[in-house]
């Protein structure tokens, strides 16, 4: 006798697996400055995931060209709430990639920092769980800049003694949150001076075309994002 198999609920209805939703905030690397083929590692992002086979994950861009800490924390929430989109009230997760605007010595190589390093920290550890009470929080870091090319617009003097300061502060603040952290600025410096000339632009500051193609593939090869990624799909 030949046996009925009857199919599954979930296999009738084909439901379709459930795409992410993230923002990521942060300064003119996040707007992509410097790019004006992709239009920042984000943006590329963003079109990946709008293949006809990718997961159809959803990004917004919330890079604004000269914030630091302070500025990302106080638009935070509010960015945050203004996301909800179809059946998602409000988005999965959150990037951070902010700091290096912090870091900078203002008018002189030895003058004051943008930002004093105490209430730099402050406001980062404001920031900080701030974010990890609206959902879970991601940290990409600073690129590091030519310091041969400083002053930026002639008054910032952008250093990596002062930057490896500020994102060691980060690493460790977002350590003792359980917020990965992504170290590009180790990353890249390992990489030597020569590489680190080709995939900045002529200001010292901001990635190329080369650079955000490469910060793009740092991101998408990074396991707690490719974990968030596939674990929403498999759940679905």
């Amino acid at each position: 006798m030949q046996t009925l198999v009857t199919p599954s609920f979930r296999s009738l209805c084909q439901i379709p697996p459930q795409p992410l939703k993230l923002i990521v905030l942060g300064d003119s690397i996040i707007y992509g400055f410097g790019d004006p083929e992709g239009g920042g590692w984000v943006e590329r992002l963003r079109r990946q995931w709008m293949l006809p086979d990718s997961p159809g994950h959803v990004v917004y861009n919330l890079g604004v060209r000269g914030d630091r800490v302070k500025q990302v924390q106080e638009r935070l929430e509010r960015e945050f709430r203004s996301r909800g989109e179809l059946k998602n009230q409000v988005p999965d997760a959150i990037i951070l990639s902010v700091g290096v605007n912090d870091s900078p010595r203002i008018r002189r190589s030895d003058g004051r920092n943008f930002t004093d390093f105490d209430n730099f920290q402050e406001e980062l550890a404001s920031l900080l769980d701030q974010g990890q009470q609206l959902c879970p929080v991601f940290f990409v870091g600073m690129v590091p800049v030519d310091e041969a090319k400083m002053p930026f617009l002639d008054c910032l003097h952008y250093n990596h003694a002062d930057q490896y300061h500020y994102k060691e502060a980060t690493r460790l603040a977002c350590l003792k949150r359980q917020i990965p952290y992504l170290d590009i600025f180790d990353i890249w410096q390992s990489r030597g001076n020569d590489w680190l000339a080709k995939h900045l632009c002529q200001d010292g500051l901001h990635p190329n075309v080369a650079g955000y193609q490469a910060l793009l593939q740092e991101v998408i090869n990074w396991e707690p994002l490719t974990q968030l990624t596939s674990t929403s799909l498999a759940a679905a």
